[in-house]
């Protein structure tokens, strides 16, 4: 097992990833801006190193300082969570070079995946489902493009190759709209992402989102841990995780998680990874690999018992796949809540001092986060402060637990879309399951 790890992230996932080491055995280097000093996990850690000032790009994705900690401090290995540099090929490719283990995926793994079109080239190759699309980049060909478009039908969009984060897509409901989308889009691609490579798709109207979880330890052995829908969503942004699906048959899972184990085999994937797809009229249509741990992994663990981040760091230490195909299990439901320090109604980060925090608690509860009362939300980051599962023996048990969870949470001195998630448990669409991705814009009037 690995002796010492620097955890290069902050927040939950930084004492998720803390609580697993100390389960192993592993020391562990917290490494934090100066604003993050007072962080549980900072306190927690066996050491500390302060590597700059409060600003993301000043510290968390500062690659030489972090290296430079696990340096000092004699870590042999890099945990780098969710976000900041966690899907970086460049800082992976460095972290090895220096001669530490990544706790992730091999650089070139990270490049192929992290490139839409090569992707989802890799991905036909290994035969799973992906979008119809123009297989392949666009050019200023006006006349191939509007070829591409008609035999794709409409409506397509057009996608940032580099993309994320719901930016660098434009939808285009007829041809005499293509071609100033794809000029756009490629602009814009290239400010955002210093890439300007854009491909074609066709658009599904009203899918779902439906993600599957993997782990492979790039020695021949790959898994799949089932399915969880993340359909809703808020400009691109998941807001609630399920698992399993609704609607998720046994024998769909057997198809789509089998053709994702495949392809792991195929691109020699090590680690964790979730294949995104969007999910209609029964068919999966693969857009996207995260080569990292996800916001929502909890709800897999909950439903299959397995500690998806020990994996990673038993896989990370070259040790093969603790489980087979066979030991997984699903069992119950889970549902995740995002908790973030927003304005419930306008959606704008709400950060500053808790005064009065009290979690929830009771069968089948977990409260992933870092807050504590006393701490002060910092204005730089990502504004989710905690992650609150509830499990149950069905779906209808889990998000009733939730809901009674959410009625007991106090986070007092801040604003929090709490309201927001308690408008969403009690919605009768999601308590039926199966709605879309637009649905809630829809209900809270953005679409």
């Amino acid at each position: 097992m690995l002796d010492k790890l620097v955890i290069a992230n902050r927040g939950e996932i930084a004492l998720r990833i803390l609580r697993a080491c100390k389960e192993l055995g592993i020391k562990t280097v917290a490494v934090h801006s100066t604003a993050d000093r007072d962080l549980k996990h900072v306190l927690l850690a066996d050491e500390s190193v302060c590597i700059g000032p409060a600003r993301g790009i000043d510290s968390y994705l500062n690659i030489p300082r972090i290296i430079s900690a696990a340096e000092i401090t004699g870590a042999v290995a890099i945990h780098p969570g969710y976000g900041f540099l966690s899907e970086n090929a460049d800082f992976a490719e460095q972290v090895e070079r220096s001669g530490f283990i990544f706790v992730g995926p091999k650089a070139e793994t990270i490049r192929l995946m992290g490139d839409k079109v090569s992707a989802i080239s890799a991905m036909k190759k290994a035969g799973v489902p992906c979008v119809p699309g123009s297989d392949g980049p666009l050019d200023d060909d006006e006349a191939k493009n509007k070829s591409f478009a008609k035999r794709i039908g409409y409506p397509v969009i057009i996608k940032a190759s580099g993309g994320g984060g719901g930016r660098g897509m434009r939808v285009v409901r007829s041809e005499k709209e293509l071609t100033e989308a794809i000029a756009m889009t490629r602009a814009e691609a290239k400010s955002c992402f210093d890439n300007d490579m854009v491909y074609m798709e066709k658009y599904l109207e009203n899918p779902r989102h439906i993600e599957v979880q993997v782990l492979a330890d790039g020695q021949g052995g790959a898994i799949h841990l089932g399915e969880r829908d993340c359909s809703m969503q808020r400009r691109h942004q998941k807001v609630v995780e399920e698992a399993p699906a609704p609607g998720i048959t046994e024998e769909m899972r057997k198809y789509i998680g089998e053709r994702c184990t495949r392809a792991c085999l195929e691109i020699n994937y090590r680690g964790a990874g979730t294949f995104e797809f969007l999910y209609e009229n029964g068919e999966f249509y693969f857009i996207e690999m995260n080569t990292r741990i996800q916001v929502e992994h909890p709800v897999t663990e909950m439903v299959t018992g397995v500690d998806l981040i020990k994996e990673q760091l038993r896989i990370a230490a070259g040790q093969p796949l603790s489980f087979s195909q066979k030991d997984i299990q699903i069992r119950g439901h889970a549902v995740e809540c995002r908790i973030n320090a927003e304005d419930p109604e306008r959606f704008l980060p709400c950060p500053g001092t808790i005064t009065r925090f009290h979690s929830p608690g009771g069968m089948g509860i977990r409260w992933e986060s870092h807050i504590y009362t006393g701490y002060t939300v910092p204005p730089y980051y990502d504004s989710m402060i905690g992650k609150l599962i509830a499990y149950g023996e069905n779906r209808d048990v889990a998000i009733s637990r939730m809901r009674n969870a959410l009625s007991e949470m106090i986070i007092d001195g801040i604003k929090t879309n709490i309201p927001l998630q308690q408008q969403i448990m009690a919605d009768e669409n999601f308590q039926k399951g199966g709605a879309n991705i637009h649905y809630l814009e829809k209900k809270l009037g953005l679409q």
